[in-house]
């Protein structure tokens, strides 16, 4: 069983920036993979960054160049550090990862980039 709690989430101006925190209840170097999916209103869950055991990082086209996913094994936390935000960035944001072929998840923080 893995436990993922996201924090960080909150309002924030365009052009703004924020860190979301994912905290995990063991080690993030043992996960197969870890990342960020992201849900805003009326529309389905997308993926936003991960990263895979193999060191393997892909980016959403939508976020490539603006958000950076990273890790900090001692605190067993993932972050996605996002700058440049957009209002189109709004959105519930979820912390994920995969262990042994099961895909856990967080229960989201919301981000709101609005004027």
């Amino acid at each position: 069983q893995v436990q993922l709690v996201e924090s960080g989430g909150g309002l924030v101006q365009p052009g703004g920036s924020l860190r979301l925190s994912c905290a995990a209840s063991r080690s993030i170097s043992r996960f197969n993979a870890m990342g960020w999916y992201r849900q805003a209103p009326g529309k389905e869950r997308e993926l936003v960054a991960q990263v895979t055991a193999s060191g393997r990082i892909t980016y959403a086209d939508s976020v490539k160049g603006r958000f950076t996913i990273s890790g900090d094994n001692a605190e067993n936390t993932g972050y996605l550090q996002m700058n440049s935000l957009k209002p189109e960035d709004t959105a519930v944001y979820y912390c994920s990862a995969i262990l042994y072929g099961v895909r856990f998840w967080g229960q989201g923080t919301q981000v709101t980039v609005s004027s």
